[in-house]
């Protein structure tokens, strides 16, 4: 092989690596924004005041919750939609703090609220498995201790159960409590963004690549009980759906609140914890890529496979523009460019350590850890996994 061959074979490598970086943070959320603009959600709805809403079971996996356990209830009963169509299943994940207390005092005021201690931690996936045997709901809706509800959440969220077709609908998760000092305003502009394509996905095909894990609802026919080893439930329990023949969707009208996380070290352990569970989902779920159902290879691979490679692609480009900057001018600037943007996150925590933040800076560390969260994830997921318990991540 001569050296115009193997230039031009690392400059592809560098190239497509690259382009297919950009595609899957850029290019993709463009092209489903302007194919989606001035659609609205396809699905038949139930009326405010129809006597036909359906029965519906809140399911609530808990571990150490008693700072917010409380608000979080009153958040649920304080809802437009009908108290007597709605049953409140929580599960305590052994906890070591007043959650208990707190509960069983809440279940004496609100009759329509269940609690079930559990004496051995098991993890939220578990949890929510056991609490689906008892509920009695047409319709689920499963979510987090730390994410409050506006009045007319539930309602929003269950409407377009109507449509027969509609297997899971996603809420809008709005953050709170935004700090400069750390990740938060980065992570908020992500999950922002994110929340936007899941909305355009659910608009043209209605395949939304997964929901806001704190709060969603399911048809309880479409649930699938999750692996008692599997990291990320929500997306395995939303591919299961498709995978049934069901749409998935996000209804931006469904807001509900959480406190974003501040800390880059808190959320690089639960990023890798993720990433962990991303490519367990992977290895279970690639085949839907063949499954003949409009949009659905498309999201997969452009929203959510591509970007789990991220850190592969890289550090292809990294080792081609490393190489091509022996022989090229061009690829050696390039390679410049590119070493300065892998030291901007080390300038950015120096600067942190002066009191000083700044927002493009960070927005740059917060893409690194991401990936380097998920080269992580993608080893650790080889590992023999035996439990989906984790710490959760410290919130205020």
């Amino acid at each position: 092989m001569n050296y115009d061959v193997i230039f031009l074979l690392l400059a592809i490598i560098f190239w497509l690596s690259t382009a297919l970086i950009f595609y899957s943070y850029a290019v993709f959320p463009l092209i489903i924004s302007l194919l989606s603009k001035n659609k609205k959600l396809n699905a038949k709805c139930f009326d405010k005041n129809s006597d036909d809403l359906p029965f519906i079971s809140i399911l609530i996996s808990a571990f150490n919750e008693e700072n917010v356990i409380e608000n979080k209830i009153h958040s649920i009963f304080d809802t437009t939609y009908p108290l007597n169509k709605i049953e409140v299943l929580i599960g305590s994940d052994c906890s070591t703090d007043n959650t208990d207390s707190i509960l069983k005092k809440l279940e004496n005021k609100y009759q329509h609220l269940h609690f079930f201690p559990f004496k051995q931690r098991s993890g939220k996936g578990n949890i929510i498995n056991s609490l689906y045997d008892k509920a009695t709901g047409d319709v689920l809706i499963l979510t987090d201790a730390n994410v409050m509800l506006e009045k007319n959440t539930i309602f929003e969220l269950v409407k377009y159960f109507k449509d027969e077709s509609v297997g899971l609908t996603d809420s809008r998760m709005i953050n709170t409590n935004i700090r400069s000092s750390g990740i938060s305003f980065q992570e908020k502009a992500y999950i922002t963004r994110e929340v936007f394509i899941k909305h355009y996905e659910s608009i043209l095909w209605g395949t939304m690549m997964g929901p806001f894990g704190g709060c969603y609802a399911i048809r309880k026919e479409a649930y699938s009980k999750v692996p008692p080893n599997f990291l990320v439930d929500d997306f395995y329990i939303n591919m299961k759906v498709l995978e049934k023949g069901f749409k998935t969707i996000n209804n931006l009208k469904a807001k509900v609140y959480e406190d974003i996380p501040n800390n880059l070290s808190d959320e690089f352990r639960r990023k890798i914890r993720i990433a962990t569970g991303n490519f367990q989902n992977l290895r279970v779920f690639f085949k839907l890529n063949f499954k003949r159902t409009k949009g659905l290879a498309f999201c997969f691979i452009s929203h959510k496979i591509l970007r789990w490679l991220g850190p592969f692609f890289i550090i292809l480009a990294f080792i081609s523009n490393l190489i091509l900057a022996i022989y090229s001018t061009l690829y050696f600037y390039l390679f410049i460019i590119h070493c300065l943007l892998l030291i901007l996150p080390l300038m950015d925590f120096l600067l942190k350590k002066l009191n000083f933040n700044s927002n493009v800076l960070r927005f740059i560390t917060h893409f690194y850890s991401m990936n380097v969260a998920l080269l992580t994830g993608f080893f650790k997921s080889f590992k023999a996994i035996k439990t989906n318990v984790w710490k959760p991540t410290k919130r205020s």
